[in-house]
């Protein structure tokens, strides 16, 4: 089999493994979250239903690779790379429990969080500011959060 290379830049890419990663940290991602994921994702990076067809089947091919988040890590260089990422990841897993009973932020979610912040080398008060300005933006959707941060994000 032939792999081509993504349609999305090597960033973008990087951006949505680390959120499939962390969205995967419990163990669970909905087939429901996948489909409303790549929809989103396909017509932020594609410019017709051609593209976008094809962008859904190269995305949803990447999110059921499980890629560690040291490999992912180390590809990102700059600190707005890195700042993105956390940002994305904060809000994947902070955005719902799997029961009524389970705290929006499980076990699983939490040290994959940790990993990802250890591995980031992030300052205290950077993670600390991200996470509060997450959590004071709780508005809309966690995708169409994404999607927002994501479509300014360069190439």
């Amino acid at each position: 089999m032939v792999h081509t290379p993504p349609s999305i830049s090597p960033r973008q890419m990087n951006l949505l493994r680390t959120v499939t990663a962390m969205a995967w940290a419990d163990g669970d991602l909905a087939a429901e979250e996948v489909e409303i994921m790549l929809d989103r994702f396909s017509n932020i990076f594609a410019k017709d239903a051609a593209q976008q067809q094809h962008l859904r089947q190269e995305l949803q091919n990447y999110m059921k690779q499980n890629i560690p988040l040291e490999e992912i890590t180390s590809k990102l260089h700059s600190p707005e790379e890195k700042e993105m990422v956390l940002r994305l990841a904060y809000e994947v897993i902070s955005c719902s429990a799997r029961s009524p009973q389970e705290d929006n932020i499980n076990a699983d979610e939490a040290a994959a969080y940790q990993q990802l912040v250890s591995l980031l080398g992030l300052s205290t008060e950077k993670v600390q500011q991200i996470e509060s300005e997450v959590q004071s933006s709780s508005e809309g959707s966690l995708v169409d959060r994404l999607a927002q941060h994501l479509e300014g994000f360069p190439r």
